[in-house]
């Protein structure tokens, strides 16, 4: 599904150069869960910010299904990107003044792909993942963890090729956090491919493959 061959990327400060990715090669294959993890500057983060499409390396190649997303200019990225990607953040990045069932189904304003019954979908989504009950709250009326699942909702309601999340137990307690990684797992056993990217070592259990980064470069890659 993804190939990255000599990823670089550089920052410029005036004149002076911040290299950030030094060499990275990366192949990961589909219905893989993928444990990405490194240190504050290691990297992942720029990383994960390009294998999601919102930056560009300034050396190598990036192949999503075959396909070189290099050439494609800002606005062909969004679509692709809204196609099929679906993110999860620390954050949960709620619309306080939707509830559940519309922040989920935000997505689709923005898809040209043709989802059947997005509300029951959507609804259906919710239920799976134990807020059939919740899907008229608002997110002030939501714990965290349920928070957190209604965004991973919105990040399946257009039925993405990825799921790619960044730290998404990182404003949970320890017990909330591992139900939430429990639900990756359970995407990535329906067949979803799914990276995490994680600074917590605790998170590598939960993974069927966890690379490493460090300064920049991949130190670690370990199946199994």
């Amino acid at each position: 599904m993804i190939n990255l061959k000599g990823i670089k990327k550089s920052y410029f400060i005036g004149e002076r150069e911040l290299p950030i990715l030094k060499g990275i090669d990366l192949s990961i294959e589909a219905g893989e869960l993928v444990i990405l993890m490194g240190v504050s500057g290691s990297g992942k983060t720029t990383l994960m910010n390009i294998i999601g499409l919102l930056d560009k390396q300034t050396e190598g190649e990036y192949f999503f299904m075959g396909r070189s997303v290099d050439g494609l200019d800002d606005e062909s990225l969004a679509m692709f990107r809204n196609e099929h990607i679906g993110f999860v953040f620390q954050q949960f990045f709620l619309l306080p003044y939707l509830n559940a069932i519309e922040n989920v189904l935000i997505p689709i304003v923005y898809s040209k792909k043709n989802i059947k019954h997005p509300r029951e979908k959507a609804r259906q989504l919710l239920s799976k993942f134990g807020l059939a009950d919740r899907i008229h709250n608002r997110p002030s009326q939501l714990s965290g963890g349920e928070q957190q699942r209604v965004a991973i909702a919105r990040a399946l309601i257009n039925d993405p090729d990825l799921i790619l999340a960044d730290e998404p137990t990182g404003a949970l307690d320890s017990k909330t956090g591992n139900e939430i990684m429990e639900l990756f797992r359970m995407l990535n056993n329906d067949g979803k491919t799914v990276i995490v990217v994680t600074h917590d070592p605790k998170l590598a259990q939960f993974g069927k493959r966890l690379v490493r980064i460090e300064d920049g470069t991949i130190s670690e890659d370990i199946t199994g």
